[in-house]
């Protein structure tokens, strides 16, 4: 696996973060997942971390390591979206108790032990929910930041704004005091916000198309996004909903289908009425420090046709 960039995935799974796992697992050329590690954001931490591990035995990956996390955000009660997600966190497919063993480590130990022991500038760190696993082991271990080779990462917004409230983005709104920690960090930022998420939807031909692999990690996944879809639909009136998480894994494997610029992105922590907001200074009207490659363009088309052929081989 000399050429496959490493990855640590930090995921809530959920519909679309089964996608971006799939994905992953479905390119070893170019993706190594080092481990799964499990936070509390669509659902509660003890299903996301099972939902993990269904998605890993879908794959039929039983060996992929995973492991739970944070159970709650850094400073602020736990908010889910059930709404969106279903009870499981993964309503559509029939589910199961995984064979995929839950790890006993914990997920930030894992997180800080995988950063100092592999080579420096080595590991890419693929957060797909919200930023405590991450913030919370740059806290812990402030060694390992400058050992992290980017955070390519799913939240935010700017253009597009809110899906939780008129103002924030759904994963930053779930702990935006963990995603002001990673975005100070220093660390090499890849925002994939909403703007570019809502251009990836799951037109029923695409999901179709999946579905007719026939294999069952692909049923599975054209299951959960027959699921999955039906709130967007109902609340952008598209046909099909954006496929949100699995970009972080696709710009990692084919950056070329994605266009961004650099931006200072602050993430608003104290008003109310924007809490979790973005601020992306977009059209460069500050004078501060860049501090993430933010994407707002993608090839929808380009992107479709990976993931099934990804998913056609698990």
């Amino acid at each position: 696996m000399a050429g496959a960039r490493k990855i640590i995935i930090d995921t809530d799974p959920g519909q679309d973060d089964a996608a971006a796992i799939m994905l992953a697992l479905g390119s070893p050329e170019e993706i190594d997942v080092l481990g799964i590690t499990a936070v509390a954001g669509n659902v509660p931490v003890a299903l996301t971390a099972k939902n993990a591990r269904i998605v890993c035995d879908f794959a039929n990956r039983q060996d992929v390591r995973v492991f739970a996390g944070c159970d709650r955000p850094m400073k602020r009660p736990l908010v889910t979206a059930e709404h969106v997600h279903g009870a499981t966190g993964l309503d559509g497919p029939a589910l199961f108790e995984p064979e995929t063993p839950l790890q006993p480590e914990h997920a930030i130990d894992f997180i800080i032990e995988t950063l100092r022991s592999e080579e420096p500038g080595s590991v890419t760190l693929c957060p797909l929910g919200a930023l405590t696993n991450i913030a919370t082991a740059l806290t812990r271990a402030p060694d390992i930041a400058p050992r992290i080779r980017e955070i390519v990462m799913m939240g935010g917004a700017y253009f597009e704004v809110g899906n939780i409230t008129p103002a924030a983005e759904f994963n930053i709104y779930v702990d935006p005091e963990a995603a002001e920690i990673v975005f100070k960090s220093g660390i090499p930022i890849v925002m994939i916000p909403l703007d570019l998420t809502h251009k990836v939807l799951t037109l029923k031909a695409r999901v179709d198309r999946i579905r007719a692999l026939g294999t069952r990690a692909a049923t599975a996944l054209a299951e959960m996004l027959d699921f999955f879809e039906r709130f967007d639909i109902a609340k952008y009136g598209s046909d099909g909903g954006p496929l949100h998480d699995p970009n972080v894994i696709a710009y990692l494997i084919r950056p070329e289908l994605y266009g961004g610029r650099m931006c200072n992105v602050e993430i608003e922590t104290g008003s109310e009425l924007t809490l979790g907001m973005t601020v992306v200074d977009w059209w460069q009207v500050t004078g501060r420090k860049h501090n993430a490659l933010v994407l707002r363009d993608v090839d929808a088309d380009g992107f479709f046709a990976l993931l099934t052929g990804r998913v056609a081989r698990l």
